[in-house]
């Protein structure tokens, strides 16, 4: 027996236990503790580009996208309300408009939502109800108009954005900042051989400032709250690539502050207790390390031409590696080592799960096959 999926409408924010603004993160995060609520998600995306829309078909009712650069949830959509495995209850504020017991027609539309614009949609600010299974057959509409029946069952309910000018919310655009974005990071700026300036929204707070040899574990606690994880350094493979045969003498010691979400981990001496090195994740599809951080939307800033200038050069997540490479190194090409991830990890098999290091002074870039940065490296 399948349990009630229990959605209300909340026209240009929500719909259900989903936010619109929520990271990708947070949603998937949200559905691997509600597995008996919603035990069948699957993961479409662009393998070959790491601002790839992300869309999550949470079967058989729900579909999921997020936008590409900041994986903030778009668009909400709602389908197959008749289908039993779940049965739908579908509400809107103290009206069910959907049941097993009642069907959801256009003329139940009207009068909850009242009138609108004359076609085969009905469009609210915020929501959309369409009398279509497949949103495919939207283009062919004007060629085979449907009659405004009044008994005409919805077949469809999509959320999104409440847009300027009742204008339609373009599917590529990213989200605008909302409620649910409040506490996330908006921008980090990295600045090699310094550190990292991390802003949040919303856009009025305070950016936070962590200095490479400066910023105490105390500083990064009373900045950014208690890490979700704490475990200290094990790896020390890189360590036959010093060129210090001492450097590592006290690695043992040393230990990561993992803020997963925020998609940056912070490794701190272990004898002086200041940060060592800032790791950012940029959560690419595919790869070996999705999903366990957070997409942190970073950009590398260059130095500036002049002691005026307000706007250095920045290269940023979504960048190719060899864009990233040239913009850090104009006149060479950096050392370039192999690795993969999967082999700690005998049940993990990926088709991209070989990635290059690239190394240059202050700074290590991770990229895929594909030219994809998933990770930045300071020290």
């Amino acid at each position: 027996m399948f349990s009630t999926l229990e959605a209300d409408i909340r026209p240009g924010s929500g719909l259900g236990v989903f936010e619109l603004g929520s990271s990708l993160w947070n949603v998937l995060d949200m559905l691997r503790h509600m597995q008996h609520a919603f035990p069948l998600v699957d993961v479409k995306f662009d393998p070959d580009s790491s601002v790839t829309p992300v869309i999550l078909h949470i079967r058989p009712h729900l579909d999921l996208l997020f936008s590409g650069q900041h994986q903030r949830l778009h668009t909400i959509c709602l389908r197959k309300l008749r289908d039993p495995n779940p049965p739908v209850t579908l509400r809107f504020k103290e009206t069910i408009l959907s049941s097993t017991d009642e069907v959801f027609r256009r003329v139940g539309v009207s009068r909850t939502f009242g009138p609108t614009y004359p076609g085969d949609d009905l469009r609210y600010p915020g929501v959309l109800f369409s009398f279509e299974e497949d949103s495919r057959n939207d283009g062919l509409k004007g060629a085979s108009a449907h009659t405004e029946d009044k008994m005409q069952e919805v077949k469809r309910v999509v959320v999104t954005q409440k847009s300027v000018n009742d204008e339609a919310n373009d599917v590529l655009d990213e989200v605008a900042e909302c409620p649910a974005m409040t506490g996330d990071i908006k921008k980090v700026i990295l600045k090699v051989h310094d550190g990292v300036d991390l802003y949040f929204y919303p856009s009025d707070t305070e950016p936070v400032r962590v200095r490479l040899g400066v910023t105490s574990a105390q500083d990064l606690t009373c900045d950014l709250g208690s890490p979700l994880r704490i475990h200290y350094k094990e790896d020390d493979r890189m360590a036959i690539h010093s060129r210090c045969s001492t450097e590592d003498e006290d690695a043992d010691t040393d230990y990561f502050y993992n803020y997963l979400q925020h998609g940056i981990d912070f490794l701190i001496d272990g004898t002086a207790h200041v940060v060592k090195k800032i790791v950012v994740h940029t959560n690419v599809p595919g790869s070996p390390l999705f999903q366990r951080y957070k997409r942190c939307p970073w950009e590398i800033e260059g130095r500036p031409e002049d002691d005026e200038d307000e706007s250095p050069p920045r290269v940023r997540f979504f960048d190719p590696v060899d864009t990233i490479s040239h913009f850090l190194s104009p006149r060479e090409q950096p050392p370039t080592m192999l690795l993969d991830r999967t082999d700690e990890d005998d049940g993990l098999t990926l088709p991209g799960s070989k990635t290059r290091l690239l190394g240059f002074d202050g700074i290590i870039l991770e990229a895929t096959e594909s030219t994809q940065v998933v990770s930045v490296v300071l020290f």
